[in-house]
């Protein structure tokens, strides 16, 4: 059933949702051509939700009356909300990731051309920079770089993790402290979500599960596990930042006032020495952290 408002054709409820729904493959099809292109700290599943919402929104502006498939109309915008998601992901500017890929690819054409690795005047001559703008580039460039810290390296001792090598194992005693404060104030932050973004918290970081087991034992979609998973980090991540006294990030008013009384009832579920008292034991599954 359409309807027609100002000569547009419009799709009612009805045949929205049943394209969206049987659309659903289609995002992830997108999502695995453009992933393979970005770095690993883009979550898969939050680039299909974003994806998703792009299909719905193809969905409720699709004019079938212009002749156009929905599946090439919707690629084009599910194309788009998965890479603006990307874009509001990486901490780096555009400007920075445009300047990188331009570095790239002049090396790779003085490699062919050469044979050979290009040396810094070389390639600072063929960017029409100075040495010094290329170094600086260059520490930028990996500055920007997000690394694993589980991801295999080697040490003096064999095979490694990067963490093992990057992290010092011995704390100060100032640093035991802060980080018995730092895991207390998160034990708390995390008893303290509501039911189903615990769960959701829990279960996805503590316990490995999938967005669709998870989505399975909620009865709602993966989206929407991905929807829980992102307010529950960031009302732990700035209730956590409210305790060390930085300043209140701005949201709307409804979510401000729900951060408010979560800021308040963290700071209020231990004391100060309870917290520094004692390493606390660190939660492993949904279950630890409900019972705590």
């Amino acid at each position: 059933m359409v309807e027609t408002v100002d000569a547009v054709v419009t799709l009612d409820s009805a045949d929205v949702a049943e394209l969206v729904e049987t659309s659903l493959p289609m995002v992830r099809r997108v999502v695995a051509c453009l992933a393979a292109h970005y770095p690993r700290h883009c979550d898969r599943d939050d680039l299909v939700a974003a994806g998703t919402l792009g299909l719905v929104e193809a969905a409720q502006r699709f004019d079938p009356s212009r002749g156009v498939p929905f599946e090439s109309w919707a690629a084009l915008r599910v194309r788009g909300a998965v890479v603006d998601a990307v874009r509001a992901l990486d901490f780096a500017p555009r400007a920075l990731r445009a300047s990188a890929r331009d570095l790239a690819a002049v090396r790779e054409a003085l490699e062919a051309e050469l044979g050979r690795h290009p040396s810094l005047e070389q390639v600072a001559e063929r960017m029409g920079i100075s040495t010094d703008e290329l170094v600086h580039l260059e520490g930028r460039v990996h500055r920007s770089i997000v690394l694993r810290l589980d991801a295999p390296a080697r040490d003096q001792d064999g095979d490694a993790t990067l963490a093992k090598i990057v992290l010092d194992p011995h704390d100060s005693p100032l640093e035991a402290l802060e980080r018995r404060e730092r895991e207390s104030y998160l034990r708390d932050a995390l008893a303290l979500l509501p039911t189903r973004m615990r769960i959701v918290l829990a279960g996805y970081f503590l316990e490995g599960r999938s967005s669709a087991d998870l989505a399975q034992e909620l009865g709602v979609t993966e989206s929407r596990v991905s929807q829980l998973r992102t307010e529950a980090l960031s009302m732990v991540r700035h209730g956590m930042a409210a305790q060390y006294g930085e300043p209140a990030v701005d949201l709307p008013a409804r979510a401000a006032a729900r951060q408010r009384t979560y800021n308040a009832s963290l700071a209020e579920r231990s004391r100060f020495g309870a917290r520094l008292s004692a390493q606390l034991p660190r939660p492993r599954t949904a279950q630890d952290v409900v019972a705590c």
